[in-house]
């Protein structure tokens, strides 16, 4: 052992044995306030704040005293100092897997049959209403009634113009019948056959329109009567006996046919060349705690000039749960590599040369810390696809890489 040690020795005995009596003469000034039992209560506290004030900077003289022989200590003793250092760390080896990336969007349910209601013939007043809201209905099926008073005096007037032209055609036919046999015999003039046969076609047209003026208005007369044109629910009916319907601000009726269903999304621009009808689609509804696998059935022809985005759907089947307009997350698939390499993002380090990871391997018995410069692909989750730079069977360390330099020492965890 050198001088210089055993004077360190020495003087960390003298400090120690310094320490030890300062001590004792505080605790024997305690002890002796402690039995003065002259002094009284306030005397008594203030004398042990004084003495824990001189303890305290007594000890901060101390621990200074004793930093300082700690790093005369250590620049004596070149041994510790040399001596190699490992860093605590776990590791992953690295595996070969199919690495997909999603885009992640938020969209929404949209039912495919979803028809309001109108009457055909325009706004009327409601007469009769023959279902109620929640009503499964079918296509076809009678709704509602509008007020036709109006159309069915119409419908009356017209057959009865009808038969009336029916009575005069049968007449003006018997006139020209008669005139031609008279005509035949020569009895009579040409000028009065040629007005009898005048008088049949023109009645003969006029039976014509009369006919079609009928038919006409009692296919109006049917438009008072309102019909579902899809099968569904009736998800809303706000219409009252007694209000007009059909008119802007006036009671709707909704049909929903749940039974036709698909999620829809709006993508920005730059995906255009990666999603494409039959892409995977992931379909997240978080309210109700369901996950759905579907594929995109439709993608936009033309981009929004607004969101510069185009849209996309999915069909869905049938699902009781699912409502239209419900909210909904998409992960559609836009990349895959088979037999690729994913690391944990956070394991990925950035210097002035460029992106790397932190690997282990083992040397001489001893496992080493190395440096790996990585080229990184897409990011899907937490998993960061790597292009180049790493091999399956690499170790690669995912804990304690932070401050791990080229050739460390490593102690697995």
């Amino acid at each position: 052992m050198t001088n210089k040690t055993n004077n360190v020795f020495k003087l960390i005995n003298h400090t120690s044995m310094k320490q030890y009596l300062i001590i004792s003469a505080a605790a024997l000034v305690i002890l002796s306030g402690c039995g003065d039992s002259k002094k009284d209560g306030n005397a008594d506290l203030n004398d042990k704040k004084v003495a824990l004030e001189k303890l305290k900077s007594d000890k901060d003289k101390i621990d200074g005293k004793i930093s300082s022989l700690e790093k005369d200590i250590a620049k004596l003793d070149t041994s510790a100092a040399n001596a190699p250092k490992t860093k605590l760390v776990a590791v992953q080896t690295i595996a070969v897997a199919d690495f997909m990336h999603y885009i992640e969007l938020q969209g929404h349910i949209e039912a495919e049959n979803v028809s309001y209601i109108t009457p055909r013939g325009g706004p009327g007043q409601v007469k009769a209403i023959y279902v109620k809201q929640g009503q499964q209905v079918k296509k076809g099926q009678l709704l509602l009634r509008l007020d036709d008073a109006v159309i069915q005096q119409n419908v009356v007037a017209a057959r009865q113009g009808l038969e009336s032209i029916k009575t005069q055609l049968s007449y003006a036919k018997n006139i020209f019948q008669r005139q031609k046999n008279l005509w035949d015999q020569g009895i009579g003039t040409e000028v009065q056959l040629i007005t009898a046969k005048n008088n049949v076609a023109t009645l003969e047209n006029q039976l014509q329109a009369s006919q079609e003026n009928v038919k006409s208005i009692q296919v109006q007369s049917s438009t008072a009567m309102v019909y579902s044109d899809v099968n569904g629910v009736a998800d809303m009916m706000t219409v009252k006996v007694g209000e007009l319907f059909g008119a802007a601000g006036s009671g709707v009726i909704k049909i929903v046919n749940n039974s036709l269903l698909k999620v829809i999304s709006n993508i920005p621009e730059n995906y255009l060349g990666t999603v494409h009808v039959g892409s995977t689609v992931v379909v997240q509804m978080p309210d109700i705690g369901k996950t759905i696998n579907a594929t995109v059935s439709f993608v936009g022809a033309s981009i929004d000039i607004i969101n510069r985005g185009f849209v996309v759907e999915a069909k869905l089947s049938p699902d009781a749960a699912l409502k239209p307009n419900q909210i909904a997350l998409l992960k559609i698939k836009d990349y895959a590599a088979a037999g690729g390499i994913a690391i944990p993002l956070n394991t990925l380090q950035n210097d002035e040369k460029g992106k790397f990871v932190m690997v282990a391997s083992t040397e001489n018995g001893k496992l080493i810390a190395h440096k790996r410069n990585v080229n990184i692909g897409l990011l899907s989750g937490d998993l960061l696809e790597v292009k180049t730079g790493l091999k399956a069977g690499d170790v690669l360390i995912t804990e304690g890489y932070g401050s791990l330099y080229e050739g460390q020492l490593l102690t697995l965890k």
